[in-house]
């Protein structure tokens, strides 16, 4: 017997709706931001690494100056360059994971960026400075430049997607059900997904209530109680161990 139009339209609206209860699912929309970093990391990454590669030749001849060629110091001139990109981009390696957890760096790596940026501009460009040269000025800022631009956004960025992520799956948990876009049936899910929206202080308070004596306090530890997102539990984690010691000081609570 063919399926009448409003059996296909429900059909087809049932169809669309789970696909869009699994499009807006926290875990979806988290691997989706998980891909996107990757891509951004991979883009910044070609482009810091073939900006430095370009001024290693440069650097180079500044430091070997007018060495004959093959010589001691005209070979070891060349070890300038990678002495200071490879200082550089284990800075940027490092940041590259504290960002992804929030964590903020001290004065001293953002000093220590600049200034291997700074030494690898004044390298690149002494020579063109030295003799006038606006084009070669110019030519030879370039990739500096745009490297020491790339290093400083590229931890705005990645913490930007973190917290993008924990916004993401705080508007998802915020979802009320019984809308008409949602299926009838539940789909399985690997979690519970959470009523309501939930602010940092209720999933603070839900921590505290889960801690005992024997638990560490991780942020693994934080989103298996909580459900939180990854970049919301190392936050959590943060705010609620100096509240934890605070109250196992003797004399706490005493009065």
């Amino acid at each position: 017997m063919p399926i009448t139009r409003v059996q296909r339209l429900a059909r087809e609206a049932a169809e669309a709706a789970e696909l869009r209860n699994w499009q807006t699912h926290p875990d979806v929309i988290a691997l989706r931001v998980e891909r996107i970093r990757g891509q951004v990391d991979r883009l910044c990454w070609a482009g810091i690494t073939l900006g430095l590669a370009f001024t290693m030749a440069n650097v180079q001849s500044f430091a070997a100056g007018s060495s004959p060629v093959w010589s001691l110091p005209w070979l070891t001139a060349w070890l300038l360059d990678p002495t200071v990109s490879l200082v550089l981009l284990a800075i940027l390696r490092a940041e590259q994971v504290t960002a992804r957890y929030q964590v903020r760096t001290g004065r001293w790596v953002r000093s220590a960026k600049w200034l291997t940026l700074a030494a690898t501009y004044v390298m690149n460009t002494w020579s063109s400075f030295a003799s006038g040269s606006v084009s070669g000025v110019v030519l030879h800022s370039v990739p500096p430049l745009v490297v020491f631009a790339a290093a400083e956004a590229i931890t705005e960025v990645r913490d930007k997607l973190t917290e993008a992520a924990s916004v993401a799956f705080m508007n998802a948990a915020s979802a009320q059900p019984g809308s008409v876009h949602e299926p009838a049936q539940p789909l399985p899910t690997p979690r519970q997904r959470p009523k309501g929206r939930k602010s940092f202080a209720d999933y603070l308070a839900e921590a505290h209530a889960a801690w005992t004596p024997d638990v560490t306090v991780t942020p693994a530890w934080v989103r298996q109680v909580t459900g939180c997102s990854r970049g919301l539990s190392s936050r959590l984690a943060a705010a609620l161990i100096p509240e934890l010691n605070r109250r196992s000081e003797p004399g706490e609570g005493d009065n």
